[in-house]
């Protein structure tokens, strides 16, 4: 087996450039399909619930973008006295786009000092917190917003006619903390005129997950009677359901996956095709010197699937580098997705050009064997 692997190899390189070509558009399917697959699994990861969920998104009812939905900040108290609530933190949201966007800006103003008591998963990997509590107009910007504007500790940038003093670099397991700038509540009330005691949402933290549900009715059937009643959803449902732009927008991508599968398939199979029509005499003095037939479908599809994972490895891994590199962003109704390529993402991509290089080779591999070999010598 090892020696017939090492003769397609050998055969491989005998035909450089065909070898080369056949790689590179196996490289440029897979490279479609690695990132339309990281799309995917970022989608899913954003709006899948899972039973380590327990955090709640109050808005104003029928309203989503966040320009639109404007609750009483002292909604907090009241909410905090339901049973099963841990803790609420009124949140104020102003964005520069509240359509589907791969450039969204968004500012998240929090009381002082409840950041960290809120999530204090968030940690802050270059600035000042001492910056953040002194400066009014302080701002923590996640890594990965910092990375896509060039910011820094001690920066100042404008956007939605809010300018803000980058007080430090923030870095959380949550990809929706890593693409946002907070800042402190009343700056943000009063530097985007909506005036102070009015918040965008309430993010309420509950003790377990099965209490969701039970503290959504509770927190809804409070205000249903105030002036501004809420709908209370789970954070990733809330998600789901504000950004549908956005998640058609990418199950629309599960065509060009599909059609990057396709080429692939239609390239390595021409390419085999083509190769053991040029070796029709090759095989079948094989076969005559008393390689089984078994040995010549092994020795095709060993090509195929050579030339599926080089050009999976190729693809996947620019890329996988590719994506790194820029750190994409989609925003819709004021929240984004992150759009971060996990190794296992790529791997997978690697092992899927690998059986797809497989099974373009079975058709040619079973022309090989079935030809017969006193014609074979003929030809």
């Amino acid at each position: 087996m090892i020696a017939l692997l090492q003769l397609a190899t050998k055969q491989l390189l005998r035909h450089r450039l065909r070898t080369a070509l056949t790689v590179c558009g196996v490289a440029s399917g897979m490279f479609l399909f690695t990132s339309v697959e990281t799309l995917q699994r970022s989608l899913g990861s954003a709006t899948e619930e899972t039973a380590a969920d327990t955090t709640l998104v109050v808005y104003r009812e029928n309203r989503f973008c966040p320009m639109t939905s404007q609750l009483p900040e002292h909604y907090a108290d009241e909410i905090r006295r339901i049973d099963g609530v841990r803790e609420v933190i009124p949140i104020k949201i102003t964005v520069n786009n509240c359509g589907a966007s791969l450039d969204v800006i968004t500012f998240r103003g929090v009381p002082e000092g409840m950041l960290q008591k809120f999530a204090p998963e968030i940690e802050i990997i270059a600035g000042s917190d001492d910056d953040w509590k002194k400066r009014g107009d302080a701002a923590l910007v996640g890594e990965q917003f910092a990375k896509r504007r060039g910011l820094n500790p001690g920066d100042k940038f404008d956007a939605v006619g809010i300018t803000v003093y980058v007080a430090g670099i923030i870095r959380s397991p949550f990809p929706q903390d890593n693409n946002v700038a907070y800042v402190k509540l009343d700056f943000l009330q009063q530097a985007s005129k909506t005036g102070l005691g009015i918040v965008t949402q309430f993010n309420v933290r509950v003790e377990k997950s099965s209490d969701l549900k039970p503290v959504a009715d509770a927190i809804d059937e409070r205000f249903k009677s105030d002036q501004e009643p809420t709908n209370t959803r789970p954070e990733k449902a809330f998600f789901a359901e504000t950004a549908g732009q956005l998640i058609e927008l990418i199950g629309f991508t599960r065509w060009l996956g599909l059609a990057a599968v396709l080429a692939v398939i239609a390239l390595v199979a021409n390419a085999i095709s083509l190769m053991v029509r040029s070796r029709v005499k090759e095989n079948a003095v094989l076969r005559t010197l008393g390689y089984p037939g078994r040995a010549i479908l092994f020795l095709v599809l060993s090509e195929g699937g050579l030339l599926g994972l080089m050009g999976g490895l190729v693809g996947a891994g620019l890329a996988w580098s590719f994506l790194r590199w820029q750190s994409f962003t989609m925003g819709s109704e004021g929240h984004t997705l992150a759009i971060l390529p996990q190794i296992s993402t790529a791997l997978f991509a690697t092992a899927a050009a690998l059986v797809l290089g497989i099974v373009a080779s079975i058709h040619p591999a079973l022309v090989a064997i079935r030809q017969p070999i006193v014609k074979s010598l003929r030809s």
